[in-house]
């Protein structure tokens, strides 16, 4: 590998702002924010809008379309079923 073009592997805290969830994890990603971990340990805080914890497929509380697809709101306009 060469020297010095790799950006800097590190831990730092995902912060769901959604949920308020938070999680420690192995990222490349900068921040000027800090926080203070479970550990006793001040790690770099990235701040995210979604996760496990707030993302549908996960929670299982999927949103309902109520206007319907394509096809559906064809058919409802020409009264085809």
């Amino acid at each position: 590998m060469k020297k010095d073009i790799h950006p800097e592997y590190r831990k730092v805290v995902f912060l769901d702002t959604s949920s308020d969830f938070k999680f420690l994890s192995g990222s490349t990603l900068n921040s000027d924010e800090t926080i203070e971990w479970e550990d006793g340990n001040t790690y770099p805080l990235i701040r995210v809008e979604i996760s496990s914890e707030s993302h549908p497929f996960y929670t299982g509380k999927q949103k309902a379309d109520k206007v319907g697809g394509r096809v559906d709101r064809f058919k409802k306009k020409y009264n085809l079923n």
